[in-house]
């Protein structure tokens, strides 16, 4: 549990370096993955997984377990569902 809060304190430092333009991330001291995912519905996100993975697309839903990702990158006609603990860390673009 402390790698995902890590690996997703990491995430939003990059996210809210100065410079960081368009979109704004913010993260609240009792914020967790399903909460920072739920705040990025309907916007496209990149999850980068245990395994080492990265999945990219638009989250959809987030449930207490799960969250679905539609229109993943270079699948566009697929959607996945990710357990939330497999997450390592959210990335969302905040610059254009």
């Amino acid at each position: 549990m402390r790698d995902v809060v890590a690996g997703v304190a990491m995430a939003v430092a990059v996210g809210l370096a100065p410079g960081a333009g368009a979109a704004e991330l913010k993260v609240q001291p009792a914020d967790s993955v399903e909460s920072v995912l739920a705040a990025q519905m309907g916007k496209r996100a990149s999850l980068r997984l245990r395994s080492g993975q990265e999945i990219t697309g638009t989250i959809a839903q987030v449930t207490g377990k799960l969250v679905q990702v539609s229109a993943v990158a270079g699948r566009e006609f697929f959607d996945a569902v990710v357990p939330l603990e497999a997450i390592e860390a959210v990335l969302v673009r905040t610059k254009d």
